[in-house]
């Protein structure tokens, strides 16, 4: 009799667990493909205000309640093509044949996670960093990587790269409170983003890594370093 009652709790729990799982590979095809939709929505209609800037206008209110993101949104057309090419050689070398995953990129940086001992680097692709900032979080796991992962193929499958593009610029943070490359021409140079020049589009591609910090600290001799290496980087871009 007692074997009998134990089988049964057995069983019992084997049904619950079934279940379960059932229900969690349920709901990770319902996210997976709440992601698709915004991705075929975006792929036509801009996005204005992204969960990456809400997140930030939140924290930047914590400190005073009055604070406002800098966001304009401007088509591709009205985008320097310095800023393009800057923004490609700095973060994206192999954007345009690519299927939004650098393989080679990703595999040197678990090598240089796996040496530290903590993630310190993602081996991010343009489109992968969209898929961050339309998506996800800041956070650095390798879960949020995975998922950055399958949005990228999502955005590669719907879009053109020039759209990829289009996106990643007018969403990009540049700054404290700052997103986008016409909020950030202005701030930074008092122009429009279709006015910047080779030496401004360099220095903006190369505060992308670090755009608060190095909106803090213009003078940053790591920042003049970098620009120089993408202002020589930058020339044998094509962008899409």
């Amino acid at each position: 009799m007692a074997r009998r009652t134990s089988m049964s709790r057995w069983r019992r729990v084997l049904r619950v667990a079934a279940l379960a799982s059932v229900l969690a590979v349920t709901a990770l095809l319902a996210l997976q493909l709440w992601f698709f939709a915004h991705v075929l929505w975006w792929n036509w209609f801009d996005p204005g205000q992204t969960p990456f800037m809400r997140r930030e206008l939140v924290r930047l209110r914590e400190a005073d309640p009055r604070s406002q993101l800098r966001h304009q949104w401007v088509h591709f057309g009205q985008i320097s093509v310095h800023l393009k090419r800057a923004v490609i050689a700095a973060e994206d070398a192999n954007f345009t044949a690519h299927d939004g995953v650098d393989w080679d990129a990703i595999e040197r940086a678990y090598e240089q996670n796996r040496r530290r001992g903590r993630v310190v680097r993602g081996g991010s692709t343009i489109t992968m960093q969209l898929a961050k900032n339309l998506f996800l979080s800041g956070e650095r796991s390798y879960l949020r990587k995975g998922q950055e992962l399958v949005i990228a193929y999502m955005i590669e499958t719907v879009m053109t790269k020039r759209r990829i593009l289009e996106l990643y610029l007018n969403v990009a943070e540049w700054g404290v409170g700052v997103f986008g490359a016409q909020a950030a021409a202005r701030h930074y140079f008092g122009v429009s983003a279709l006015q910047l020049g080779p030496r401004e589009a360099a220095r903006m591609a190369a505060m992308l890594p670090r755009p608060r910090y190095y909106d803090v600290n213009r003078g940053s001799p790591a920042l003049a370093r970098r620009t120089a290496i993408v202002g020589r980087w930058m020339g044998s871009v094509d962008p899409p």
